[in-house]
């Protein structure tokens, strides 16, 4: 029994020997941690995005994508333009070639628009509301306006602060995707209100009807990468990029169509 005990005894005895031997043998070995860094994607050219070819050219960009920030980012800039606006585009010149379309202006297109045509209808829509949209703001622009479309404002809406809690309820208020206008009527009257999807207030049967000098593009893709579901955030952002140079050659040009024609 105490040699067995004694065989026990010399065997534990020899496998920790031997496990400490094999401790002595091991290394520590320091794995670097990746690299914290975040690569940004290279951003590209807005002059090198172009329609393929058709009726309707791709309206050029009046700035960088990085000009809008911090208001707009960057990246959504360059994905809404060069990606977005340019669908459309190209959707709605496959959709008129080889029709009589092909031969009208996008605002011809707009205000005779059979409504039950829905490619049509989208993409001609799309390709106009960004054209203005893009047009209407800028770098280092908001504030307000001044001469005859700051008078206007305050006679048919009230004020310019009523101008901007009207634009943004209207553009708060619109269920899914849409836009927000501010668009002089048949009578030469500024009012403001907003449409679904691409629809826009040249198309018949509008619940806002006229030509915009405005537009304000509250479809997901327009804000989401900066602002998430903070829409009204994005809204309140926006004021600050207004071109009021650009609206108010928009609104007199308007308004000279709306005015009734002298009699003879």
């Amino acid at each position: 029994m105490k040699k067995t005990q004694l065989y026990l005894s010399s065997l534990v005895l020899a496998f920790v020997l031997q496990s400490c031997n094999n401790e002595k043998k091991l290394e520590e070995v320091e794995v670097p941690l990746p690299a914290a860094t975040e690569e940004k994607a290279p951003m590209g050219n807005p002059d090198d995005v172009a329609a393929e070819p058709g009726a309707f050219k791709m309206m050029k960009l009046p700035y960088a994508y990085d000009a809008l920030e911090p208001h707009i980012d960057a990246r959504t800039v360059e994905i809404h333009y060069s990606k977005h606006h340019v669908g459309y585009v190209n959707n709605l010149n496959k959709a008129i070639a080889g029709t009589a379309l092909e031969k009208q202006t996008i605002e011809e297109i707009l205000s005779k628009l059979d409504l039950e045509n829905k490619v049509v209808r989208n993409n001609a829509g799309g390709y106009y509301n960004h054209n203005l949209y893009w047009e209407i703001m800028g770098p280092k622009k908001g504030g307000e306006p001044t001469g005859a479309l700051a008078e206007a404002i305050k006679k048919d809406l009230g004020s310019f602060d009523n101008f901007k809690t009207q634009l943004t309820e209207a553009a708060t208020k619109q269920f899914g995707s849409g836009w927000a206008w501010l668009v002089v009527d048949k009578t030469g009257k500024l009012v403001i209100g907003s449409t679904p999807n691409q629809d826009n207030p040249l198309m018949p049967n509008m619940s806002i009807s006229g030509t915009p000098i405005l537009g304000l593009d509250v479809w997901e893709h327009a804000y989401y990468l900066k602002y998430q579901n903070k829409r009204p955030d994005y809204i309140t952002a926006f004021f600050n990029l207004i071109n009021w140079d650009a609206v108010a050659k928009k609104y007199e040009a308007a308004k000279t169509s709306a005015a009734p024609a002298p009699k003879v």
